[in-house]
Order: C-alpha cells, then sequence, then structure tokens
C-alpha cells in the first residue's frame, strides 16, 4: 500500500507540474491543450522509465496506448469502408454509395506520427477521410505505411510510392471510378513529409506527373538539416510535441543510434560536404521577418558525428533539399501551418520557396494552431482546432480538386 501511495504521489506532483506549464495566450481552448499537453509528457516520462528498465520501448509504449483507438472498417449509409491491400500494403478505402454523374476525384490520405506512430485506422483519421469521402463524392484512400524503428527508412516512402503508384494505373482508377486528372496526395505531420516528397518524385515522373493535381500538407515536418530554426527553439516544450521528443522519434525513422539524437539537438549532425544545402533551409532569408523575430542565424555544425547519415542528405526525408527546378513542376498546393509548433518554420519556408518558383500555394496559417490538432477530433479529446483545420482541408479540396 505504501509503495502505491508514493507511485500516485509523485505522479500527482509531476501531471501537477506539467498542467501547471504556461500556455500561448491565445489558445481557443487553454485548459484543453494544457490537459493533453501534461498527459503527452506523463506518458513520455512513463515511456522512457519504462524503457530504461527494459520493460518496453518508448515509442512501443505509445504505439500500444493508441492501438486502443484504432476503428474497423464500419460503412455507413453514406460511404462504403474496406480495409484492402494495395501492392501489398494495408490501405482503407471510403467509397460513397450513390452514382455520380461523373468520374469522381480521388484523395490519397497520409497519416501522421513521426513516421514511428498511428494509423489511418485511428479515430480521428476515419472521421476525417470518411467526411471527405462524403463532401466531395471522392474516393478517399487511407495508407498504413510500414512504421520505424522496425522498417527505417526507406520502407516507409517505399510503401507510400507502391501505393499511390498503384492506384494511378489507368485500370485501377477505373476501377473506382476516378478522374484522372483530379487526384490529390495529402498528408499531416510526418504524413505531410510523405505526400510532399512522393508529389516531387512523381510530378518528375513524365508517366505520372499529369495525373497528381494537387497536394495538400498539413503541418508537415519538411527537414531536419537545421534544427535550430525559430520554431524549434521557441517552442522546445511544446505544447503538445516537443523539441527533445520530435528528434527522439525523428531520428528512429533512420537510425537507433543514441549519437545521432544527442547530435541533432545540439545541431551538429549534418555531414561533411552538405553545407551546399543549407541554402535551401536558410530561414534567414525564407522565413517571413514576422517569425525571425530577435533570433540569430548561425549554420548547422558538420562531422560532429563519428557516424555518417547520408540519409540526412535525401531530399526523401527532407523535401525542403531540393533545388528550385525540382519545385517549378509541383502542382497546386495547399499548405496548413499552426503558429505554437515546432515543426512551424520548416512549412514556412517550403511556402516561401514554392512561390518563388511560381507554384500556385493557397497557406492557411492557423494563429492559435497547434501540432496534431487533428488528432484531437474525437471525444475524449475534442478541440475545436481541430474541426476548424479539418473544414479548411474540404473547403480547399471541394473548391480546387
Amino acid at each position: 500500500m505504501g509503495y502505491k501511495t508514493l507511485c500516485f504521489g509523485l505522479s500527482c506532483i509531476i501531471y501537477a507540474y506539467y498542467i501547471s506549464a504556461p500556455m500561448p495566450e491565445n489558445l481557443q481552448e487553454p485548459w484543453k491543450v494544457g490537459v493533453l499537453d501534461a498527459l503527452i509528457k506523463m506518458t513520455s516520462v512513463t515511456a522512457i522509465l519504462f524503457e530504461n528498465i527494459g520493460l518496453i520501448r518508448h515509442e512501443e509504449f505509445f504505439f500500444t496506448l493508441m492501438k486502443v483507438d484504432f476503428t474497423k472498417p464500419v460503412s455507413d449509409e453514406n460511404i462504403t469502408v474496406t480495409d484492402t491491400t494495395f501492392m501489398d500494403i494495408p490501405v482503407r478505402l471510403y467509397l460513397p454509395k450513390w452514382k455520380s454523374k461523373r468520374q469522381r476525384p480521388a484523395i490519397i490520405f497520409l497519416h501522421g506520427g513521426a513516421f514511428v506512430l498511428g494509423s489511418c485506422k485511428q479515430t480521428p483519421y476515419d472521421i476525417l477521410n470518411r467526411c471527405t469521402a462524403k463532401k466531395l463524392d471522392a474516393v478517399v484512400v487511407g495508407v498504413d505505411y510500414r512504421l520505424s524503428p522496425q522498417y527505417q527508412f526507406p520502407i516507409p516512402f517505399e510503401d507510400t510510392i507502391s501505393v499511390v503508384k498503384f492506384f494511378l494505373q489507368d485500370e485501377i482508377l477505373a476501377k473506382y471510378g476516378v478522374d484522372p486528372t483530379r487526384i490529390c496526395i495529402s498528408g499531416d505531420s510526418s504524413g505531410g513529409s510523405l505526400a510532399a516528397s512522393v508529389t516531387q518524385l512523381l510530378r518528375n515522373d513524365p508517366e505520372f506527373k499529369n495525373k497528381i493535381k494537387a497536394q495538400a500538407l498539413i503541418y508537415p515536418g519538411l527537414q531536419g538539416a537545421d534544427t535550430f530554426v525559430p520554431s524549434h527553439q521557441e517552442y522546445e516544450r511544446g505544447p503538445i510535441l516537443s523539441r527533445d521528443m520530435m528528434i527522439k522519434l525523428g531520428c528512429l525513422y533512420l537510425t537507433k543510434d543514441k549519437d545521432l539524437p544527442q547530435a541533432m539537438k545540439k545541431n551538429q549532425h549534418m555531414p561533411q560536404g552538405s553545407r551546399h544545402l543549407f541554402k535551401f533551409v536558410n530561414w534567414s532569408i525564407l522565413l517571413p521577418e514576422k517569425y525571425r523575430k530577435n533570433h540569430v542565424y548561425t549554420e548547422p555544425i558538420l562531422g560532429n558525428l563519428n557516424s555518417s547519415y547520408p540519409e540526412l542528405l535525401d531530399s526523401r526525408i527532407s523535401p525542403l533539399l531540393v533545388d528550385d527546378s525540382q519545385l517549378q513542376n509541383l502542382p497546386l498546393t495547399y499548405i496548413v501551418t499552426c503558429e505554437h509548433d515546432v515543426l512551424r518554420d520548416d512549412a514556412l519556408m517550403y511556402v516561401t520557396r514554392l512561390q518563388n518558383v511560381g507554384v500556385k500555394v493557397a497557406h492557411d496559417h492557423m494563429e492559435d494552431g497547434i501540432h496534431g490538432a487533428l488528432s484531437f477530433m474525437s471525444s475524449p479529446f475534442y478541440l475545436k482546432l481541430g474541426i476548424r483545420i479539418k473544414n479548411k482541408y474540404m473547403n480547399w479540396l471541394e473548391e480546387n480538386l
């Protein structure tokens, strides 16, 4: 009894510490965000403790909890929902039941989770994709690419590109009644990174370039070259996604080596010979003035890691690292950024670079936004912000697809 009481008391003290952390003043529902932020940090502390005593890995603990929220493929009066596979990769299909007078648009949606967590079967993504299919009279494909660290880069990317190429075949589009000129690739967070890199690859592929009309990127992570951008510093402790958690989970996409995340925290992870890429992520030039504030730009330090990770130079991981010639062919683009988000500046720099080469970009910046808001659209973790982002995303698709 004494041990349990001690553990409960310590848990209450830690939770009280996190719940008392200051929240940005302009949040629509600050108390909800505070509770969610404290719960996530408490869960992370518990996961680290369990990992250190050898019970379960940090990311496995989170994933086990998230699986409670996985849904079955339940159809309703409007949408037929089925789980199947494309190229042996699990996907969830949302197909409107009514007959359409013309071929339908299609959206391929890639879920977030730092390449380590998540599934298109989670309740919030099921809500989003189901609503999108109904509102747009569209075919929606949710992709369950394999996750790290069991399946590290490039496997999640390759799973995604395999599914997309399979779906874009003429006979498959005809099977589902899809208009081959009205297809969008979408994603949130790390799914936004995948969407961006897949779109870059396909729009420069003669076989597929004319089949991608649009891309929609919701608070995406788009680079790992510079971990001292202003948003990384301003929102180091979150809310929701802290800089440490972003680095810890993101590194698992490449390696289980503990040296890489330690080097990334100091911005000393990039290998020799990569300086030529820094111009593509130079926030002192690419960020609008209001986001630079009083921050002073310093280049990442090269060559401080004993191990070399050439993947850090790969644009399939960091879509911002491509040169302008690969950007100018990109399709109509929709980007959502959130003010109080450690990943904010990645997408802001991408907006600037796309506009500079003439790509048509629609940009919604949520001044009261936090990372991962789409994941909080169902009880008990319901945020009005998530619903607003969902509606903005669907309205843009309806108008442009």
